[in-house]
């Protein structure tokens, strides 16, 4: 006997790769797909492999799965996106720690392919893309982030050997759409903390991301697709820097803006 553990699929618009995640998971107790409005053939699929379906209006993927988090039925819970496969090996070894966990929750890595790449370096190889996935439903919450934000787990966590097998970019036009809502959230991130962006933030931050993951990390080793992704990653931190000091700028001068209507203002009364 093993404890009982739902599956959380999030999902909008992912008749692709849905078919494939589900599969994968057919193992678990449950399997519920929380989607946020798709319009594509996603709903008819996820009905061939779970009755567990709920509807929920998105606004981060942090808040998302909190809100769904609650819903399982079960104890434990683990979380797959769409664009994620579980192998028999993380199966058989997920089903062993709930014979007898040991923490709260646990880490799993991701094995990333890029364009049909496995990346093994360049900070993209499973040791490296590590995230808590695996955990019990009442012990753990996303951090109140807009993108990239972790499970914050109430008791220890450990580690799972095997990883996830992620899709994460099949295409370039692909990435640069993902890119463009990443980066705006990111950058939302930044904006909140209250983090003025400088002149370096666009500068030399994505040419020591480039440095640091094509170099440092031996994202070289991966062949041209490690070169195109860290060109990428430095790409992306540079356009999530000066978005945040768009949404800054904007917002100091509308600041400046009204102090000046309501001193025109006082002026006239």
């Amino acid at each position: 006997m093993r404890e009982r553990l739902t599956v959380i699929v999030p999902t909008c618009n992912e008749e692709e790769t849905l078919p494939h995640c589900l599969r994968s998971v057919e193992w678990a107790d449950e399997i519920m797909v929380v989607d946020s409005g798709s319009t594509d053939a996603t709903l008819k699929i996820a009905k061939q492999f779970t009755n567990r379906i709920l509807q929920h209006e998105y606004i981060n993927s942090a808040t998302q799965k909190n809100w769904a988090i609650p819903q399982a039925t079960h104890p434990w819970v683990m979380i797959v996106d769409a664009d994620e496969r579980v192998t028999p090996q993380l199966r058989e070894e997920i089903e062993k720690v709930l014979q007898n966990p040991m923490h709260q929750g646990y880490y799993i890595g991701r094995l990333n392919y890029f364009l049909g790449h496995p990346l093994r370096h360049g900070g993209w190889s499973p040791k490296e893309d590590r995230n808590i996935r695996l955990f019990m439903r009442d012990r753990g919450r996303y951090e109140d982030k807009e993108v990239h934000a972790d499970v914050l787990v109430q008791g220890t966590v450990g580690n799972l050997f095997h990883p996830l097998i992620h899709h994460s970019y099949r295409t370039l036009s692909q990435y640069f759409k993902k890119m463009d809502r990443y980066t705006q959230w990111a950058a939302m991130d930044i904006v909140k903390a209250k983090r003025p962006v400088r002149w370096y933030h666009v500068t030399l931050r994505p040419l020591g991301d480039f440095l640091r993951l094509y170099i440092m990390k031996l994202g070289l080793l991966d062949g041209f697709p490690g070169l195109i992704i860290a060109l990428l990653s430095a790409y992306y931190v540079m356009v999530k820097y000066s978005k945040a000091w768009e949404i800054q700028k904007f917002s100091l001068d509308t600041k400046k803006e009204n102090q000046v209507l309501e001193h025109e203002n006082k002026l006239h009364l």
